[in-house]
């Protein structure tokens, strides 16, 4: 009786050692695609709620947008509903980073993810005690975007940390900026800046991205 000792199609020896480096390089596009390929849509996602939102709300004001006015609930609507979607947008996507890829990553991605839906909404639930306790809706209009920004531009670095991104650190170094300068602007000045060099950043931030992975 013989024995066929030929290996199966998907077991055959690699050729060489070009074709062994090739199979490493694929297999790390693979893992760098698991855990960064939906992070341009993140940034993307801000970069539209910021730019829509924050025009929305400085065309709420009366000395705001010179062009046009929105009434100021239908302003905050389309900046809530906005910002919302942005938020879900993240922890989904954020979560699902390493999704497919076992160990610390996997868990880096959960945490990354998690961060998004806890760090916002404190923000949003400290306006809400400022509110009570006496804050007028002026400072609460400079308040609620530079925290905002500020808790976003640290989650960023967190990122950078994690997976040691310059693009996360860059970004969330513009945005600690953009939110640390646009209250000096005034109400409802400071939305604009927030929706133009906010907003701006997070669209440009995709873009290069997106590039650097095609180059890469």
């Amino acid at each position: 009786m013989t024995t066929n000792l030929t290996p199966p199609p998907d077991d055959e020896p690699l050729s060489g050692p070009d074709e062994a480096l090739a199979l490493i390089h694929e297999q790390q596009r693979t893992v760098t695609e698991l855990l960064y390929g939906s992070v341009p849509w993140i940034y993307t996602m801000w970069g539209i709620a910021w730019g829509v939102g924050f025009l929305a709300l400085w065309s709420g004001y009366d000395d705001g947008n010179p062009w046009f006015r929105l009434p100021l609930g239908l302003a905050a609507a389309i900046f809530g509903g906005l910002m919302t979607g942005a938020l879900i947008t993240s922890f989904v996507a954020g979560a699902g980073i390493g999704r497919g890829v076992r160990g610390a990553s996997a868990f880096s991605g959960t945490i990354y993810g998690i961060s998004w839906a806890v760090g916002l909404p404190s923000v949003f639930l400290i306006g809400i005690a400022l509110a009570g306790a006496g804050a007028d809706g002026a400072l609460l209009s400079l308040y609620f975007p530079a925290a905002s920004g500020t808790v976003i531009g640290l989650i960023y670095f967190m990122g950078a940390a994690l997976w040691r991104s310059i693009d996360q650190l860059v970004l969330g170094a513009v945005i600690i900026v953009v939110g640390t300068v646009a209250p000096f602007f005034g109400a409802p000045t400071n939305n604009l800046v927030m929706a133009v060099l906010g907003g701006g950043s997070f669209l440009i931030a995709a873009i290069v991205m997106r590039l650097s992975r095609r180059r890469r």
